[in-house]
């Protein structure tokens, strides 16, 4: 069984920045992705930084050069660097883990983004 524990988030105002991190226990191999997504209210979840198969990162348009997405794989965990923060960025981070033999989400934490 694989569990995820994010920390990190909170209220920050435009142009700060945040760091969140997600933790993965259990059994981990044959990451096909890791990394993060985020819904806004009224929106559908949606793709914000993420490592492909092959080590590969792949942004969303609206947080290159802002977000940067890290990992430790000794520690089976994955960071997000949100600098340059926007009111626009305000959403639930979740953190996910897609295996071969499964599709694993953390519990998601809402980040606040204050003008």
């Amino acid at each position: 069984q694989v569990q995820l524990v994010e920390s990190g988030g909170g209220l920050v105002q435009a142009g700060g920045s945040l760091r969140r991190s997600c933790a993965a226990s259990g059994r981990i191999f044959s990451v096909d992705q890791m990394g993060w997504y985020r819904q806004a209210p009224g929106k559908q979840r949606e793709l914000v930084a993420v490592f492909t198969r092959g080590g590969n990162t792949a942004y969303a348009d609206s947080v290159k050069d802002r977000f940067t997405i890290s990992r430790d794989n000794a520690k089976n965990t994955v960071y997000l660097q949100m600098n340059s923060l926007k009111p626009e960025d305000t959403a639930v981070y979740y953190c996910r883990f897609a295996l071969v033999y499964g599709d694993y989400w953390g519990q998601g934490t809402q980040v606040t983004v204050s003008s």
